[in-house]
Formats: structure tokens, sequence, C-alpha cells
């Protein structure tokens, strides 16, 4: 039977990059999409599938506090410095689940440099979206 006390409170949702707690963030995503191709075989009509490729794909949200991401990302439109590339620990840490569930993306750059956004009478948010190469589970879930 499930114990909902051991399902997961996104409050205590945390991003880290160099080693620092994005404090700001109030939102994170990531995800591996697997690409496959149909194989089609003789004698059935199910058609089979191989994989053939992975896709790291995610955002990360928060407040605007800091103009830290635009320069590093916007380092891209200097033609003579190269891509911003990173890693960020996605971790979860609810004190009533099972221990803590940490990520690490690696190979990470972003889609877009966040110039500028805002609207009168609102608290100014910006939106990453980002690809990544790798990820590593540093810590699991694991039921006691």
């Amino acid at each position: 039977m499930l114990d909902s006390t051991r399902v997961i409170n996104g409050t205590y949702g945390y991003v880290y990059h160099d080693g620092k707690w994005l404090t700001n963030i109030k939102s994170a995503e990531a995800n591996v999409e697997i690409t496959k191709e149909e194989i089609r075989r003789a004698g059935t009509r199910w058609t089979a599938h191989k994989v053939t490729g992975l896709s790291g794909t995610g955002t990360i949200s928060g407040y605007k506090v800091t103009s830290e991401f635009v320069e590093l990302i916007g380092k891209i439109a200097d033609d003579g410095q190269g891509t911003f590339i990173t890693e960020l620990i996605l971790k979860l840490e609810d004190p009533e689940s099972y221990g803590a569930y940490r990520v690490r993306l690696k190979g990470v750059t972003f889609d877009k440099i966040p110039l500028m956004h805002f609207e009168v009478g609102s608290i100014v948010e910006e939106e990453l979206p980002f690809t990544f190469t790798g990820y590593e589970l540093l810590d699991k879930l694991i039921e006691e």
C-alpha cells in the first residue's frame, strides 16, 4: 500500500550550478527522449522497434535576479568565443521521502539568450530551455 507521506513534495527541489544553489529557480525539468526506428518483420503484423539514439532536453524556470546566465550563455554571440557548456545538478530532498534523489546533467547547452522580458505590475521570471548529452544518477530513492 502506498504510504502517502513518502510521496515527494516539489517544494524540496533544488538546482545547482558550479556547486551553487540557484535559489531563484522555482521549477526544473529534464527528460531523455528515446529515438527508435520501426522494424517491419515477415510473418507478423506487429511492428518492432530498434533504439537508435537518445536526446536530452530540459528547462529551468525562476525569478529574474541577476544577469549571470545572460552573460554566460551570451558568450556565443562573440565570434571569438565558443558555446557555453556546463553541468547542472537537480535534486529532490523531501525530509519524508526515502532519501535524496540527485541527477547530474552533463554537456548542458542553453537554447536561447534571455535578454529581456517583463510585464508592468508582474514579477519578472525567466525560462531557460536547454539540451544535454548525458546524465548520472548521484543519489537514488530506494524504498526501505
